[in-house]
């Protein structure tokens, strides 16, 4: 009897492990992104709250090749990074460019060209490729014209103040600059306290 006991004990284990062994080999992980993602801020001051928050994919290209034209071509939609398009919330109503743009969450598409990008906010966030866009949902189309600078290996998003409500939103990758002005006059810059 004892040893019935514990041959069904003993099956029960084995059973069990199997299975747990197959639910688990079933999780697999994706390989690591080659092009992680960034979060950029701007703030007024150290004791601000935030204005602007950006997440993007960043990916990089080191060969000497161009990259506007080349590995993004010229005059079509790109997502504006890597992996899905780039996100961006605004915490107080602006002026994009020179379009008015309620406080909220975009999602930003560009078309890169030569001389000139156009910097897209649209509505429909959680896009994974240009296939998922759709212009219904622009809430603003500006175009902006572009520089040449000292290289940059990996696409960066950053900000540089202007002006004590402004400040410029800049894109670079390779030798290629962009940059837009986020006009955030009569907001109130300081946090709560």
């Amino acid at each position: 009897m004892m040893k019935k006991s514990f041959d069904v004990r003993l099956l029960i284990i084995l059973v069990a492990a199997i299975l747990y062994t197959l639910s688990s080999s079933g999780q697999e992980f994706k390989k690591l992104d080659e092009a992680p993602h960034d979060i950029t801020y701007y703030r007024a001051s150290k004791v601000a709250k935030p204005l602007v928050k950006v997440l993007y994919g960043r990916p990089s290209h080191n060969q000497n090749t161009e990259i506007f034209g080349a590995k993004v071509p010229y005059n079509q939609l790109w997502i504006t990074g890597a992996n899905e398009a780039t996100e961006i919330k605004l915490y107080k109503d602006v002026m994009f460019g020179n379009k008015l743009v309620a406080a909220g969450t975009y999602a930003i598409f560009t078309i890169p060209n030569k001389d000139q990008w156009e910097i897209i906010l649209s509505n429909n966030t959680d896009v994974l490729d240009v296939d998922q866009y759709n212009s219904i949902f622009d809430v603003a189309r500006v175009i902006v014209p572009v520089e040449r600078a000292e290289k940059v290996p990996t696409f960066s998003i950053g900000f540089r103040k202007i002006a004590t409500n402004k400040i410029a939103m800049m894109f670079g990758w390779g030798v290629t600059r962009a940059k837009i002005q986020l006009d955030f006059t009569g907001q109130k810059q300081y946090a709560n306290i």
